[in-house]
């Protein structure tokens, strides 16, 4: 993986975790469950990281390839 795509993937990651972070603090301490956005929004940013990862692990098939 090159360091830019390593770097874009180390930063969503950061991302991701703090929001979860957040989410998780919310149901342990108030109880409260974190609204249908802001779910589908890091839905949509795990989606997002999974096509940067899977764009650069792809392997071409034989007939790709050629």
């Amino acid at each position: 993986m090159s360091k830019t795509k390593r770097e874009q993937v180390t930063c969503h990651l950061r991302y991701l975790r703090q929001e979860l972070r957040e989410m998780h603090m919310g149901i342990k301490d108030d109880g409260l469950f974190p609204e249908p956005g802001e779910l589908r929004g890091i839905l949509a940013q795990l989606e997002a990281l999974l096509e940067l990862v899977e764009g650069n692990t792809r392997i071409k098939s034989d007939s790709e390839a050629a």
